[in-house]
């Protein structure tokens, strides 16, 4: 996921889909469980699921005559590799982490406190 970069309003609804279901599905399955909220095209899903899976979000197999897409990145690790190039693309990156330290709440502050505490190759 080197580069990793925001995903499409239509991407972003076909990955939360693959997130909230963590099933493999193919084109047609995607379409079905995607149909009520907007319609949309058996191409267009198809398209979609294939530039996900070119960007390196899904992984995909041949399941008799169709693919089978799966999510191989949790919403989790997307969010965080968004949020690591965010912070290597900023020219002041101490400034950018005061910032968005300053904006978190009290919660998300002791959450990372924690996860601080526990990282690897430092004392607990």
């Amino acid at each position: 996921m080197a580069g990793v970069h925001g995903l499409g309003d239509l991407e972003a609804v076909v990955m939360g889909r693959m997130w909230d279901t963590r099933q493999p599905a193919t084109v047609r399955e995607v379409l079905r469980d995607l149909s009520d909220r907007r319609p949309l095209a058996y191409t267009t899903v198809m398209t979609v699921l294939d530039n996900l899976h070119r960007k390196g979000l899904l992984d995909r197999e041949m399941t008799g005559r169709a693919w089978t897409y799966r999510a191989v990145v949790s919403r989790e690790e997307y969010t965080a590799a968004l949020m690591r190039d965010a912070l290597h693309s900023a020219a002041e990156k101490h400034a950018t982490l005061a910032h968005f330290v300053a904006a978190i709440s009290e919660d998300e502050s002791q959450m990372l406190r924690a996860v601080l505490r526990r990282r690897p190759g430092r004392p607990s």
